[in-house]
């Protein structure tokens, strides 16, 4: 993202924040205090990402991203999230089928996750392939982590209402979500604080089927490498860990017999070890991070823009609609 793209930003985020569309719970905790720059000697912790483990475990417990060690859901499931992804179209205010309608992707999570959809939204707007029809709504915000969010009435679904309307859309619209949320201060250890995270991401996919009635995609995505992190707000093992809170979501849902909509499923997979990387090539340098270790950079954000646009237009379920 250029200079002068994340000044745009800003200030499109300072305009909202001035308007009363977008309100930060008073009680979240500052905890992501530069403190002299990020740990660049941390540029590894040894961990094996997820997508690399197969059916090797971490301390007990199996890796891959989906059940048995699978990188890739099982045929059946897959076939119900064809299903679900067959019936997105254009819908026009009150959810009704128009060919003058949009499809609303949303994020939904907290500060990292609007800075890295904030850069999607840019990448995929220079992307002749990408469908007018679908409409990238930036619902992440600052300040409000999975706890603050797990509950119906916070403030941050409301803020989510508010942003639709900004942008000429009502939450009947919305039919895909892009969902990444952390803890912040963490402070279980494994497997406490995966099954603690895995709990809240659950409440709140309850949450978003209330209130977004055509919802029929989410996608999940657990943290990037957090080893460059000065600050308490979400650093190693946490960050590692997240991904198997999303893995535990979505095996949950296949194993179910009685499916509502949503169709769960991981987005694309961001932690790497470092500079360590992983096998596909993907490392995080200390370069692709913020002065407080936590929140990426300019480097880091295109990273996982670039990693989202992959996956959208790449992914049996999505890019049938995501691509025009």
């Amino acid at each position: 993202m250029t200079d002068r793209s994340r000044t745009a930003a800003a200030v499109v985020v300072a305009a909202a924040l001035i308007a009363g569309v977008l309100q930060i719970p008073p009680s979240t905790p500052i905890l992501a205090q530069e403190l002299g720059g990020p740990d660049c000697a941390q540029t590894s912790v040894g961990e094996t990402p997820l997508s690399d483990l197969g059916t090797d475990t971490y301390q007990g417990h199996e890796g891959g991203l989906y059940p048995h060690g699978k990188n890739r859901p099982p045929r059946a499931y897959r076939r119900i999230g064809l299903r679900r992804a067959s019936k997105v179209e254009p819908l026009n205010a009150a959810g009704k089928p128009d060919p003058n309608g949009k499809i609303v992707l949303l994020s939904v999570g907290m500060s990292n996750t609007a800075q890295e959809f904030q850069a999607f939204m840019l990448t995929a707007a220079n992307d002749p392939a990408v469908n007018p029809d679908v409409a990238l709504v930036q619902g992440a915000q600052g300040g409000w982590d999975a706890t603050e969010i797990a509950d119906p009435d916070a403030m941050f679904w409301d803020n989510i209402d508010g942003l639709l309307a900004a942008s000429g859309l009502t939450p009947q619209q919305v039919q895909a979500v892009w969902l990444k949320e952390a803890v912040a201060g963490e402070d279980r250890a494994f497997p406490e604080d995966a099954e603690a995270l895995e709990d809240l991401l659950r409440t709140i996919v309850g949450i978003m089927r209330a209130r977004f009635p055509k919802l029929r995609l989410v996608y999940v995505s657990s943290r990037t490498y957090g080893g460059y992190a000065n600050n308490i707000l979400n650093p190693e093992p946490f960050a590692y860990d997240s991904g198997f809170a999303v893995k535990e979501l979505v095996a949950r849902d296949i194993a179910t017999k009685k499916r509502e909509r949503p169709w769960l499923a991981w987005g694309p997979y961001l932690w790497t070890d470092g500079t360590a990387g992983r096998s596909d090539g993907l490392i995080w340098t200390c370069d692709d991070v913020e002065p407080d270790g936590t929140h990426p950079s300019a480097s880091g954000e295109q990273k996982v823009a670039e990693l989202l646009l992959d996956f959208f237009t790449t992914a049996r379920t999505s890019s049938s609609w995501f691509i025009a």
